[in-house]
């Protein structure tokens, strides 16, 4: 089965992928900071037991952290799909994982209930459609803490009200270019989003524009606003990786950019970032032939913990680099 990130969506020069993560809590459990391991289990057993009885049933497999090595957890972060949180409490840690990776389903992290869901793109609608249809499955079966006055309880004050956060992972390597970021950060901050980067030292280029806002707002404003500041953001981006095109020397930094991906025998994580990010950023102005869904794939897989769990070895940081730096090779043979 092909994974979500091997697809493509709206405005995908830009947009590489929409989030949306929804907490939840049940009213006759205490929060999991202050559970004990038993009773972590057994609600972890109830929630599981919600789904695995309803219709989607099939649609998700139950994963334990404890069942898994270090680098398969930390690669399940690495992805998104569960919190760095979440490892602390490993040996007790369970989620459940739909087939292509769209939706993962965290028990008893900061809330009882964490579902994230992903789409491709600029499609924030399907990413929560997907997220509201888990949902639906809890409200209605379980008694989910809620407050006429302040909407739904958690266990963080921040996110009381929708619990919702709903995220774009934006590639903006034209105003990075231009140091525009910084200015774009303070300007989103006053509309009541974020913006930060994704990777260490903003490397590749990629940043999570998300709302902070969460109380006194309705879902659909809330994605609205998230919706309408990427729009924004995505035009900016056009205008910018258009002024790069008159420059001769940005020209040639994208041709040795693909000589490096084609050749080299070592990439360790952030040169890869910076060259991947370069040569989808040549993709998108016509100057490569490449699709976004290798660059996606690569993204995704090829991050250290990822490599060491998919090899099956113990790789410290060289063999890492000397692998990734194969596979990528292999990719653009």
């Amino acid at each position: 089965m092909s994974k979500w990130y091997q697809g493509s969506g709206n405005n995908s020069d830009v947009v590489l992928f929409s989030k949306v993560r929804l907490a939840r809590n049940l009213t006759d459990s205490p929060f999991p900071s202050r559970m004990s391991d038993e009773i972590r289990k057994s609600v972890t057993k109830k929630l599981y037991a919600t789904l695995k009885s309803s219709a989607l049933a099939g649609d998700f497999d139950m994963l334990n952290l404890y069942d898994m090595s270090d680098a398969q957890a930390l690669s399940y972060a690495e992805k998104q799909l569960i919190s760095r949180e979440f490892l602390k409490n490993k040996d007790t840690s369970s989620f459940m994982l739909s087939k292509n990776q769209d939706v993962s389903i965290m028990f008893c992290e900061e809330d009882h209930i964490r579902i994230n869901a992903f789409t491709p793109g600029q499609s924030l609608d399907e990413a929560y459609r997907k997220a509201d249809e888990i949902d639906d499955i809890f409200i209605k079966t379980l008694k989910i803490a809620f407050s006429e006055k302040l909407g739904f309880l958690t266990a963080s004050p921040v996110n009381l009200g929708t619990g919702l956060k709903a995220s774009y992972a934006l590639h903006l390597p034209g105003l990075a270019s231009s140091n525009a970021i910084y200015r774009l950060s303070v300007m989103v901050g006053k509309l009541g989003l974020t913006l930060r980067e994704m990777f260490k030292n903003g490397a590749g280029d990629i940043y999570l524009l998300s709302n902070q806002v969460s109380l006194g707002i309705s879902e659909k404003s809330a994605m609205d606003n998230l919706n309408a500041i990427c729009d924004q953001i995505v035009k900016q981006e056009r205008a910018a990786r258009e002024e790069l095109k008159e420059n001769i020397d940005f020209e040639d930094k994208i041709y040795r950019t693909m000589g490096i991906l084609k050749s080299a025998r070592k990439l360790e994580f952030e040169e890869f970032l910076n060259t991947v990010s370069l040569a989808r950023l040549g993709a998108s102005l016509k100057y490569l032939d490449i699709d976004y869904k290798t660059i996606g794939e690569m993204l995704y897989e090829l991050q250290d913990a990822s490599l060491i769990a998919s090899s099956g070895a113990e790789l410290n940081e060289q063999l890492c680099s000397k692998l990734r730096a194969q596979l990528v090779r292999e990719k653009f043979e």
